[in-house]
């Protein structure tokens, strides 16, 4: 084995990969401590036309990592669409169920409540409202 120093092109390559096992692994907190900062929007979102949320039902938005439900006729609740268990993003609400893919967790739809886990804690609730009949959710919505 060599006793040479090692050059510079490896000192970063493996600096590099060490910040990308880091991130990974913090976007994976099950506990939910590195992921907080990023399950909610941080500013408001348009999230589109309020009329394609159905009353009774609810809407997943992946992108903006939010789920909308419409209780009755105009009136909205918001969650994170970020399961409290390991960071994954919620696929489909089915029979007032939101449903986790990655562990199973189930939500409430109307609630964020846990209705199955392995997930411990409800999603987090947005501020959603409905301006001029476009849905904008979260700070200062």
């Amino acid at each position: 084995m060599s006793s040479q120093p090692a050059s510079r092109r490896t000192l970063l390559c493996c600096a590099a990969l060490a910040g990308a096992a880091g991130l990974g692994a913090a976007a994976c907190s099950p506990d939910g401590s590195d992921q907080k900062a990023s399950s909610t929007p941080t500013a408001p979102v348009e999230l589109g036309s309020a009329g394609v949320v159905p009353v009774g039902g609810a809407k997943i938005y992946r992108e903006q990592r939010v789920v909308v439900a419409q209780s009755a006729k105009g009136e909205f609740t918001a969650f994170s669409a970020v399961c409290t268990h390991a960071g994954c993003v919620v696929d489909s609400v089915e029979d007032g169920k939101i449903n986790c893919p990655c562990h199973g967790s189930q939500f409430d739809a109307r609630t964020g409540k846990v209705l199955q886990g392995p997930a411990e804690k409800p999603l987090p609730s947005i501020p959603v409202t409905a301006k001029s009949g476009r849905l904008v959710a979260g700070p200062d919505a």
